[in-house]
């Protein structure tokens, strides 16, 4: 049985158990929770994030050296960032219509004991300032991504240019890329039973109440994201890289069940680079730049999310917003989607940017708290599906600079 249906077969076991946890055996469900799910799922998600930022280093270092020319560089970055761009101003639109046309915050809902505490966000201009590190190492042991990525894409573009003097460190930080990649497999066959157990603990802890106040919310947010994925991603795929989209969505499927299950971007990105080299033909090069930065900076489900808790807070509260409302919400969440890279609680903290922008109540945002864990493992897959199609993309437009890789192979 292959690995990606072992994950899904998992998956559907952890919503089934949770789901009978929750309604049957709720005691029971308090002590599994502590003592077998939270600590396997804990365990699985540790092990992955162990690898993440060894992976982002060298795999940053690497795709840049490879990419070599500075003008391939430049090249690779304006595709990618221009994409990452377009397609989450293209999913905050669709979210923002789509709620517009349900209206799923029109009706009875309590707002007297809606209290929400805001984390300040940072400013734009300091995180981009705050992208090239004072230390490092320092940024290592933080796991500051925007601060890693800078670094290794000078030490890359070094290597680059010094050539044979720097052959050496080119191959250890090659064969260091090859002992990562080794252990992700070795991680990945733990991976059903950590899927298992996130997806059984976050089905379980959520009150089918809950659940059900929200429906028409999360049904909104599913329909943006599925909308989204089928026809934003799988359209570009089919237009721009002239591939198949039915390809791509079962070749990545593999990542897309374990970003599911873990809820992170940055902790699946092993598993999403691995999956785009191997099922969907992305160079190395290609792969190690667009996909570390896309987890870093690309939020498209995190935007569907904004857009439609947005609008919804404002119908609840009875606000209208007006055209320049809107525009300033989707400009504020294309902005933040950078502007806010790396920071804990992310998604949140987003969305009381972009409710501040337009003067709407940040309390609102704990009517959606309650439904926000289960949302979260969707659009953290759409996510990483973003920074994939992206990788295709980019990496087929590359065909017609440096060869198709049969030709580069025979080269």
């Amino acid at each position: 049985m292959k690995l990606s249906t072992k994950i899904l077969i998992a998956l559907a076991l952890g919503v089934v158990a949770g789901l009978i946890l929750n309604l049957a055996m709720p005691d029971a469900f308090t002590t599994l929770d502590k003592y077998v799910l939270k600590p396997v799922g804990t365990l699985f998600l540790n092990l992955i994030k162990m690898l993440v930022v060894p992976i982002v280093f060298f795999s940053i270092v690497l795709g840049t050296a490879g990419l070599g020319d500075p003008k391939k560089l430049g090249r690779i970055g304006a595709k990618t960032i221009g994409f990452f761009l377009a397609t989450t101003t293209i999913a905050i639109v669709i979210a923002m219509s789509l709620a517009l046309i349900f209206k799923p915050g029109v009706g009875d809902f309590e707002t007297e004991g809606a209290k929400f505490e805001a984390t300040e966000a940072p400013a734009v201009t300091d995180t981009l300032l705050g992208i090239i590190p004072t230390n490092p190492v320092s940024a290592m042991a933080d796991g500051n991504m925007l601060q890693i990525i800078a670094f290794s894409v000078f030490v890359g573009f070094a290597l680059t240019m010094l050539g044979s003097k720097t052959k050496g460190m080119l191959s250890l930080i090659e064969q260091g890329n090859e002992i990562m990649m080794y252990l992700v497999n070795l991680v990945m066959k733990f991976a059903p039973y950590g899927a298992f157990a996130l997806i059984a603990s976050a089905i379980g802890s959520q009150g089918t109440e809950a659940i059900k106040a929200m429906g028409l919310y999360m049904s909104i947010v599913i329909l943006a994201l599925a909308i989204h994925s089928v026809v934003t991603y799988g359209g570009s795929v089919a237009l721009l890289a002239k591939k198949n989209p039915i390809w791509f969505f079962k070749g990545f499927s593999p990542a897309m069940s374990v970003a599911f299950s873990t809820s992170s971007s940055n902790a699946t990105l092993p598993i999403s680079m691995k999956t785009a080299q191997e099922n969907l033909g992305v160079r190395k090069s290609v792969s190690g730049f667009v996909q570390p930065l896309g987890a870093t900076i690309n939020m498209d489900g995190t935007a569907i999310m904004q857009g439609v808790a947005t609008i919804f807070i404002a119908q609840v509260y009875d606000i209208n917003l007006s055209i320049g409302a809107m525009i300033t919400v989707i400009l504020t969440a294309v902005l933040a989607s950078i502007g806010t890279a790396g920071v804990p609680g992310v998604g949140l903290i987003m969305l009381a940017m972009v409710l501040n922008s337009v003067g709407l109540p940040v309390e609102g945002i704990a009517l959606i708290l309650g439904v926000d864990r289960i949302l979260d493992m969707l659009r953290t897959a759409v996510n990483i599906t973003g920074d994939a199609a992206c990788a295709v993309i980019v990496d087929k437009g590359e065909d017609k600079h440096i060869g198709t890789r049969e030709q580069e192979a025979s080269a």
